[in-house]
């Protein structure tokens, strides 16, 4: 199966072994209750590595091989990694554990001893990263208009709403709405009402700034008008 990588899709290969993935609707369903969706979100976003990657994408574009190779997969958050294997198992309909790894009860205690797999911490994460942003948020390069900005923090992501959103917007089947990513979703909205009209954040920023900077060049030259009337009286 080919992957459309635009909505998310993604296929890693291991030897004769392909693994799809699909951050779907549904799939996001599978990592857990609507808080834990979120906070998996929030644990791979908020380790010591990802800003460090933000910097270098920010740089060059991409992350350089060296800085790869740099980072020791120990700086690699264990909830990252907990919450990684997650993502991936829910995105795909194989299983995963060859290249995930493994946790397993340890001989001594009550923890659990981690069995790697194919993939690095460091892949995993980036990986699930980029599956549960196109899960819940989306990538679609669509105008966000700002009446459509709460600017309220969610602490749940309920999925089914989506769906049922999907089947009412589009007329289509509840196998084929949870089968959509967010990003995909996002894509059928602006495809649907393409003509909405307003202003995104960025361009109601930049109006209230050109507004501003005429209305104090308006008010400069009346002042200087002023000046000059005064000073021929």
């Amino acid at each position: 199966m080919t992957p459309v990588k635009e909505i998310g899709e993604c296929l890693i290969t291991v030897g004769d072994e392909e693994y799809f993935f699909r951050p779907s609707l549904l799939a996001m369903t599978r990592i857990g209750e609507p808080r834990e969706i979120v906070q998996a979100f929030y644990d791979l976003h908020n380790d010591e590595v990802t800003p460090l990657l933000q910097r270098a994408v920010d740089a060059y574009g991409k992350v350089p091989e060296w800085l790869v190779s740099y980072i020791d997969e120990q700086q690699v958050a264990k909830a990252s990694i907990s919450a990684a294997m997650a993502v991936i198992a829910a995105c795909c309909e194989r299983d995963v554990s060859r290249l995930t790894g493994e946790l397993r009860p340890a001989k001594v205690g009550r923890t659990f001893k981690y069995r790697p797999g194919a993939m690095t911490p460091f892949d995993m994460v980036a990986v699930a990263q980029g599956l549960i942003t196109h899960g819940i948020i989306g990538k679609a390069k669509v105008r966000q208009l700002q009446r459509h900005e709460t600017g309220q923090a969610t602490t749940e992501f309920r999925a089914f709403e989506y769906i049922s959103a999907a089947r009412n917007q589009f007329g289509i089947s509840r196998d084929e709405a949870q089968q959509l990513s967010m990003t995909e979703f996002t894509l059928m909205l602006a495809a649907k009402y393409p003509d909405q009209k307003g202003y995104t954040r960025e361009e109601y920023d930049l109006a209230a700034d050109e507004f501003f900077a005429r209305r104090a060049k308006m008010r400069a030259k009346a002042g200087e008008k002023a000046v000059q009337k005064n000073a021929s009286q």
